[in-house]
C-alpha cells in the first residue's frame, strides 16, 4: 500500500470556499420566460434564494439577446427585472437584483450599438458571447467599437469555444487588446466537457481570469458548484482579486 501511495502521492484536499468571496455574480439567466433560462417565476425565486444561500450578496442577471433568436429589448428585459423585484419584496427577500444582457455577436450586434440599446453594468461594461461553431471574422471591429463608444466588452466563457483550443495566445491576444475574460465557474467541474475544463484549468494557472460567473441556466448549475467548493481551482479563485468584487 505505501508502495502505491508513493507511486500516486496523496490526493490534495482543500476546504470547501464561501460563494460570498466572489461577492457579485454577473453572468445569469433569472429573467422568467424569456431565453433558455428560468422558465417561470417560481424557479427564479427558487433559484435566487439558493444564490442568497451560497453567500452571493448581488445578482446581475444577463439574459441572451440574439436577433434572430431571442429579441430581448432593454425594455423586455428590465420588465421582467422589476416584476422579481416586485415578488422578491413581497416574500422579504433580501438580495441586491441587476439585469443587464449577454449580447450574441450576431448581425444584429453592429445595430444596437449605433442605437444605444445596450445595457451595461458596473462601469459600462458589457457582457457578450461568440457564437460557439466558427470564429466570428469580425470580433476584432466589434471590441473596437464598444470601446469607441465607451463600453467595456466582457467576454463570457472563452474557454468553451473549441475554435480556441489549439490557439492558447488568442486568450493574451484579446485581453492585450483591452479585453475582459469572464470564466464559467461550472467550467472547472466538467460540466461542458474535459477539454473545456483543462482550457479553464490554464486560463486560471496564467491569471487570465478578470471575472467568474455561474453562468445558471436551472438549479442544478448551482447545486453542481456547491459540490465543488473545496476543489483546487475554487480555493485558487477565492484568493484573487476579481472584478466581481467591485461590482
Amino acid at each position: 500500500m505505501s508502495f502505491l501511495k508513493n507511486i500516486f502521492g496523496k490526493k490534495e484536499t482543500y476546504p470547501s470556499i464561501d460563494f460570498s468571496v466572489f461577492k457579485t455574480d454577473m453572468h445569469s439567466h433569472l429573467i422568467p420566460g424569456i431565453d433558455d433560462g428560468s422558465p417561470d417565476m417560481e424557479t427564479t425565486i427558487a433559484l435566487i434564494k439558493e444564490f442568497k444561500q451560497m453567500g452571493y450578496s448581488k445578482i446581475i442577471t444577463t439574459p441572451h439577446v440574439m436577433s434572430d433568436y431571442y429579441k430581448n429589448t432593454p425594455e423586455i428585459i428590465l420588465g421582467g427585472l422589476e416584476k422579481v423585484r416586485e415578488e422578491l419584496k413581497k416574500q422579504n427577500i433580501e438580495i441586491e437584483l441587476h439585469a443587464a444582457a449577454e449580447y450574441n455577436l450576431d448581425d444584429g450586434l453592429d445595430k444596437l450599438i449605433d442605437e444605444n440599446k445596450i445595457l451595461t453594468f458596473g462601469d459600462k461594461h458589457v457582457l457578450f458571447e461568440l457564437p460557439f461553431m466558427q470564429e466570428p471574422r469580425n470580433i476584432q471591429e466589434i471590441v473596437f467599437k464598444f470601446q469607441t463608444n465607451g463600453y467595456k466588452p466582457i467576454l463570457a466563457h472563452p474557454e468553451r469555444y473549441g475554435f480556441w483550443y489549439k490557439d492558447f495566445e488568442k486568450y493574451e491576444e484579446l485581453k492585450a487588446k483591452g479585453m475582459l475574460l469572464q470564466l464559467n465557474l461550472l467550467s472547472l467541474t466538467g460540466h461542458y466537457s474535459p477539454e473545456t475544463k483543462k482550457v479553464a484549468e490554464r486560463m486560471v494557472d496564467e491569471n487570465l481570469v478578470d471575472l467568474v460567473g455561474t453562468d445558471c441556466h436551472r438549479i442544478e448549475h448551482l447545486k453542481i458548484l456547491q459540490d465543488f467548493a473545496d476543489s483546487k481551482y475554487f480555493n485558487l479563485l477565492a484568493e484573487r482579486e476579481l472584478v466581481n468584487q467591485k461590482l
